[in-house]
């Protein structure tokens, strides 16, 4: 406490005294000591004027003269520029000079360690206080909501309960964010209970909330009802519930609610349109896209970064990188989920080498840090391009713990499916033996695929065993292995497989294909009879396939999981959902254009060799995605070297 005793004696001296040390500087600081006395007035001053630096040295000037006022002038000030060190220089002079603040700024000292990333810090100030209101509580409960401490967040507010303190709708609204996962969300619905209790369920907060926390769970039907059940909406209630329609792969309830809440007047911020670009971009919608872009630009939404991000995972998912890698160039800032989107689009259309010279990019420019989602992408453009020996190396750097983080399994499964994509099957396998994990369904899967394309009965026999024990419900594993049989010739092992599916009732996921042309979606089911055009098309597959037969299309029966007769197969094949968009897309769009098509499953053979014809002998260029990658079809070849 000597500096105290200094600045007493300072204090006690008289005026022409003090004057002399108004021109003392500390020339290590270059920082003027103010005149003595010292005012409080002054110190209000010199924050405004954003001096926060001399305003804490007339902090450690008054002294015992400190109040209420000028620490929260100054830990204000460091709340909000960040400032660490300052803020502790207040909370120790607190402590030095016997201050007891009150709720209100022990709270405040709360937020402050919050906003600087010292939760620890947070949560002394928080347990050492004596008197706690809903504030300090709500404080709390949300910097470890923010931090994603989920469980201690909740932990805190059933204490809070416990102590009496009754919630408030802020308190509700940051708690109902740590809801997640089976045992949150059970919690998050006893709160909503809670919430009604306490009439808080029509407040706007509280409703935002809640309707995101249905919708992370994948109650969108609850979360409609909390929407639909608001009195007032904003623009934060109705992102939150067109974001949760996207994110569940719900695209065209997405649109269709951001559609009538436009009409309905409502002014969309970035994140609305990152979250509408999301349900385009699983809907492959370019010209909607489009129209999504130059609505940001004519109205000069802020271009941040989640947005700009939106925009590269759009187009390349529309099947348009030359967009995508347009927008990353002009991006003033990237994220790791810049460079990821970019990365994985190349990746899913089969483009090894760029995908390649991007991550030399990335690590030339050496701004931001790859992670375990940028290894993933580049193995797997590796493995798409046919670059497994790039590839390889990429992996052992992963071991060698370049970037300091170890591969995971998701990385080995990309090992796997490069080697059995250069018909290293049998050192696929070894590979699989050596792992430090269990191989999962999808990685066997992608061994099982290699045994068909490469023609390896043994393993591929093995490998198909071990997926009926692991899934027996998929219905790709008994097709794939069923093709393995056919291709030796082994039927008898053919007609086992197929009966084996009957008996454990295992049936196919229902394919759906969709074709945009003039800015409407057209969506195909399989044997489709509810489009306006059914017969039309149904007549026009059928001349296509005998047009393409006479140029030596053999249709694929193999791909029919029923047993009926030859004639009977090749009409299941004809009324398949991506043979019918095709053919729309031939009779819809003018003689040369491009065809764009989209398929919610991966696309069987057969319709990948009648796409192949439908390039070769109309000279189109077809673009097929599947939920695997692209398929980039032109003169009849395709970029995938038909291996998916």
């Amino acid at each position: 406490m000597k500096w105290l005793q200094k600045i007493k004696r300072h204090m006690r001296r008289p005026k022409n005294q003090s004057r002399a040390f108004s021109s003392l500087t500390f020339t290590q600081q270059q920082l003027t000591v103010p005149s003595f006395p010292p005012s409080p007035q002054n110190l209000k001053t010199l924050r405004s004027n954003g001096q926060l630096t001399k305003a804490l040295i007339e902090m450690a000037t008054l002294g015992l003269e400190m109040r209420f006022e000028e620490y929260d002038t100054l830990l204000n000030a460091c709340v909000n520029q960040r400032t660490l060190r300052g803020g502790q220089r207040v909370h120790a002079h607190m402590i030095k000079t016997c201050y007891r603040p009150p709720v209100y700024l022990r709270t405040r000292l709360i937020v402050f360690y919050n906003k600087c990333e010292c939760l620890s810090d947070a949560r002394k100030v928080f347990d050492e206080m004596r008197e706690r209101n809903v504030v300090s509580w709500t404080a709390m409960i949300s910097a470890y909501s923010q931090k994603a401490h989920s469980f201690e967040a909740l932990n805190l507010f059933i204490r809070m309960l416990r102590s009496d303190t009754e919630p408030n709708e802020f308190t509700f609204a940051t708690v109902l964010t740590s809801c997640a996962g089976a045992f949150g969300f059970e919690l998050g619905k006893q709160i909503h209970s809670l919430i009604i209790k306490s009439n808080f369920e029509s407040h706007i907060y509280v409703g935002s909330s809640l309707l995101d926390m249905y919708a992370k769970a994948g109650r969108i039907h609850e979360a409609r009802g909390v929407f639909e059940c608001l009195p007032e909406r904003d623009v934060v209630s109705c992102t939150a519930i067109i974001s949760g329609y996207a994110q569940l792969g719900l695209d065209e309830e997405a649109i269709e609610l951001f559609r009538k809440l436009q009409v309905e007047g409502m002014i969309s911020n970035y994140v609305t349109y990152a979250s509408v670009l999301t349900a385009l971009s699983g809907l492959a919608a370019l010209g909607h896209g489009k129209q999504v872009h130059s609505h940001v630009l004519r109205f000069e939404i802020p271009s941040y970064v989640v947005l700009q991000n939106s925009l590269i995972d759009m187009y390349s998912k529309c099947g348009s990188l030359t967009y995508s890698r347009r927008v990353f160039d002009n991006m003033s800032e990237r994220t790791v989920i810049s460079w990821n989107a970019m990365l994985v689009g190349y990746s899913k259309h089969g483009m090894g080498r760029e995908v390649v010279e991007l991550f030399n990019l990335m690590r030339e420019e050496n701004k931001v840090k790859p992670d375990s989602v940028t290894y993933l992408a580049v193995l797997s453009g590796c493995s798409h391009g046919g670059m497994e020996d790039r590839g390889l190396e990429v992996f052992h750097e992963m071991v060698d713990c370049k970037d300091g983080f170890e591969p995971e399994i998701e990385h080995y499964g990309c090992v796997v499916d490069m080697l059995g994509r250069a018909g290293r099957v049998g050192g696929a396998l070894e590979f699989i033996k050596k792992m430090p994990f269990e191989p999962t369904a999808a990685i066997l899967g992608s061994l099982l695929g290699a045994c068909r394309v490469h023609s390896n009965v043994d393993i591929g026999e093995f490998v198909g065993q071990c997926l009926m024990e692991i899934e027996p419900e998929n219905a790709g594993n008994y097709v794939i292995l069923s093709n393995l049989y056919a291709s030796a010739g082994r039927w008898e092992d053919v007609t086992r497989v197929r009966e084996l599916m009957k008996e454990k009732a295992v049936t196919k996921d229902p394919g759906r294909s969709w074709i945009e042309l003039d800015q409407i979606l057209h969506t195909f089911h399989a044997s489709d009879r509810s489009h306006p055009m059914r017969e039309e098309l149904s007549a026009k597959v059928k001349q296509l396939s005998v047009k393409f037969k006479e140029a030596g299309y053999v249709p694929d029966m193999s791909c029919v999981l029923y047993d009926v007769d030859e004639e009977q197969k090749e009409k299941v094949l004809l009324g398949h959902s991506e043979k019918l968009a095709l053919t729309f897309g031939l009779i819809g769009t003018p003689e040369g254009a491009p065809i764009r098509v989209i398929k919610n499953l991966r696309i069987c053979v057969d319709c990948h060799n009648f796409a192949k014809f439908v390039s070769k002998v109309y000279g189109r260029k077809v673009s097929l995605r599947d939920k695997n990658r692209f398929h980039h079809i032109v003169e009849g070849t395709c970029s995938c070297g038909d291996y998916w």
